[in-house]
């Protein structure tokens, strides 16, 4: 009876266990299915065109399936209706250009291996009943291996990689159920329609539907992480040169510092602007995005992009570091340091504005210029730092690396907008207007004269109301200000 009582007990624990997990199952499943509608909600908020890209999806498929429900469809199709069905789910793509490159891919394929099905055999056919298998075998290796090889080349990867695929299916499929199927021509025949039927579906509701431009996106993806990284540089110099005392940072507190993180998404961007890239150069003329619109600058203009994002993580590094230079040296390079920093910061932020507008850059020119004289006012500073006997040289080497970084960071901001301008000019952005026309700037420069008449002496007083556009006050510091009355 002694030995009976631990296992009455540890059964009660079990059930014990058992009852409370199936009591806190409600509470537990109502918890799981709030978080699942928040984050589904959450995802169709981040972009709506989520929600709408599925409901074209199930469109294209309702469409695709009269095929099947249609009795008249049917007959004229047969089983091979289902290939329309495969078409639309392994086809349709968040981008018109995405839709586009699996579609065309798609089509071409199937038309070619098709094709190279009916001749292989016909071919094979010719070696009688024996030979046949022979032969088609030989074939469907040779066509499939080297088709497989040719996977390897970059640039058939990009952009044909699918369509290769589907013709060494299309190929076996078509010339090895030949072997068994009387009728090769009405099955190849068939396959190619539905395949045609089912990539036409998802062509025109992708595009007359909502569409979704792979290259708009791209253009926007460059502009926003061109101005992620200039949202960084302008508040660097406040984070790093923070106020100190008794040698130590003083932290200021800032309830918003999301602009310190934003540049980590530059630095993961590289496959998705390969992506939208590929899929921007199937698409067609929309907008001020004509076909042959320069994406490969796009994506040169995003690599410069990451190079400076690299230099910013490193960068990142030193903020709110213990290792601090002395207080001296810290005060000699914080002016060009700060003005570094800021002013590609203002650079890359007109760089961004000039590409959403897609206008000319012209302000960026004057920022750049102002940073490479930040530059040389560092080395001026740095010249004039005198290290005595006793001072440790590792003491400045923190601060020395921050300002060494910054400084190939105004080279990588120099790059970025030489690329920038590069493509307004091959994408033909628009020139900014200027606010007044040059046929008009000899009239900005007006006035007046009044006669006043003191004693026996005439006076005239000639007041100047502006200045025109070929003057400058610098070249003569005797002539007249604007507003300054001169008397005659």
């Amino acid at each position: 009876m002694e030995m009976d009582q631990p296992t009455i007990q540890q059964k009660a624990r079990h059930f014990t266990r058992a009852w409370g997990w199936v009591k806190a199952l409600p509470g537990e499943s109502k918890a799981k299915a709030i978080k699942v509608a928040k984050s589904t909600q959450k995802l169709g908020e981040d972009d709506p065109r989520r929600v709408i890209h599925s409901l074209k999806v199930g469109l294209a498929l309702t469409l695709v399936s009269l095929l099947y429900y249609s009795r008249p469809l049917y007959d004229g199709f047969g089983v091979a209706g289902m290939w329309a069905v495969i078409t639309v789910i392994v086809m349709f793509e968040f981008t018109l250009g995405g839709t586009l490159s699996k579609g065309l891919n798609r089509g071409f394929a199937t038309l070619l291996a098709g094709a190279l099905g009916l001749g292989a055999q016909h071919l094979a056919s010719l070696f009688g009943r024996k030979g046949q298998p022979v032969v088609l075998g030989i074939l469907v290796f040779l066509l499939a291996a080297a088709s497989t090889f040719t996977r390897f080349f970059p640039r058939i990867k990009a952009r044909y990689d699918y369509g290769v695929v589907i013709f060494i299916l299309t190929f076996s499929l078509v010339s090895v159920s030949g072997y068994r199927v009387e009728e090769l021509l009405v099955l190849a025949h068939q396959r190619l329609s539905t395949v045609l039927i089912g990539g036409a579906t998802c062509i025109v509701i992708s595009m007359f539907i909502c569409p979704v431009w792979a290259g708009e996106d791209l253009h926007k993806l460059i502009a926003s992480n061109i101005e992620e990284l200039a949202k960084y540089l302008e508040g660097f110099g406040g984070e790093y040169f923070q106020p100190v005392e008794d040698g130590r940072n003083v932290k200021v507190s800032n309830t918003d510092k999301s602009f310190l993180q934003g540049y980590k998404n530059v630095l993961n961007s590289k496959s998705i602007e390969e992506s939208m890239a590929n899929f921007a150069r199937w698409e067609p003329r929309h907008g001020r995005f004509g076909f042959r619109h320069p994406w490969k600058q796009y994506l040169k203009v995003g690599a410069l992009s990451r190079q400076c994002a690299y230099q910013i993580e490193a960068l990142n590094g030193y903020i709110n570091s213990d290792n601090q230079a002395r207080l001296e040296f810290r005060c000699k390079i914080q002016e060009p340091c700060t003005k570094m920093s800021t002013e590609c910061g203002k650079a890359l932020k007109s760089l961004a504005s000039a590409i959403k507008t897609m206008t000319v850059p012209s302000s960026p020119n004057v920022h750049v210029e102002n940073s490479k004289t930040a530059v040389n006012d560092f080395k001026i500073a740095l010249k004039t730092v005198s290290l005595e006997q006793d001072q440790d040289i590792l003491a400045i080497i923190p601060a020395a690396t921050v300002a060494s970084i910054l400084i190939e960071i105004v080279k990588c901001v120099e790059r970025i907008s030489e690329s920038v301008h590069e493509l307004s000019n091959l994408a033909h952005f628009k020139s900014e207007e200027p606010t007044v026309s040059p046929d008009k700037s000899q009239f900005l420069r007006r006035g007046s004269i009044k006669p006043v008449l003191e004693g026996d002496t005439d006076h005239f007083i000639i007041t100047i109301h502006g200045k025109s556009a070929d003057s400058r006050e610098s070249e003569n510091p005797q002539a007249p200000k604007l507003g300054q009355r001169l008397d005659v």
